[in-house]
């Protein structure tokens, strides 16, 4: 009887440790517990292992009547399940000329998350024939929410909010890489 007494007390004694551990060290790392739809980490947790923006190629939007350039960004492609999974995640920022494009095997209804995703974006959603057919503007960063193409897709780019509005980058419009 003696003995359990003791181990229930030495528990006791330990979790209180940790509890008066744990009120101490809040103050100094603001946000280590925070959990949020914003966060679920420390966002300084992985700036050391920020991917880069890496060019491998050069796209254009074209105007859908005259097919003349409406302008024209550097890209980064993925066309692979791990590069289509994990997209701009874990990225702080992105050129103001570039984007991301997501080349997918066969067309078909898409939808993308901003999970991961530190920075607003637009999404462009183009079917087979690389005709703009949704545009997803200015999609909160950080989010589980769904962001469905509405239509068949087989590319998609991503570039930084507000691109679409600057350029007059429309729904009909057509891209070329």
């Amino acid at each position: 009887m003696q003995k359990n007494r003791r181990t229930y007390i030495s528990a006791i004694i330990v979790f209180s440790v940790v509890i008066a551990f744990s009120a101490l060290m809040s103050p100094l790392f603001p946000g280590w517990r925070e959990v949020t739809d914003q966060h679920i980490f420390p966002l300084y947790a992985y700036a050391a292992d920020e991917p880069q923006f890496i060019k491998e190629g050069q796209l254009s939007f074209l105007d859908r009547k005259s097919k003349k350039g409406i302008t024209t960004i550097d890209i980064e492609i993925a066309d692979n399940d791990y590069e289509r999974t994990r997209g701009l995640m874990y990225r702080h920022s992105l050129p103001d000329n570039a984007g991301m494009l997501f080349i997918f095997e066969q067309s078909g209804p898409l939808s993308f998350w901003m999970r991961n995703t530190y920075i607003p974006l637009d999404i462009i959603f183009a079917d087979e024939n690389r005709q703009i057919v949704t545009i997803q503007k200015n999609k909160k960063p950080l989010s589980y929410a769904q962001i469905p193409s509405k239509r068949n897709s087989k590319y998609v780019v991503e570039v930084n909010s507000g691109f679409c509005d600057k350029y007059g980058v429309a729904v009909g419009d057509y891209i070329s890489f």
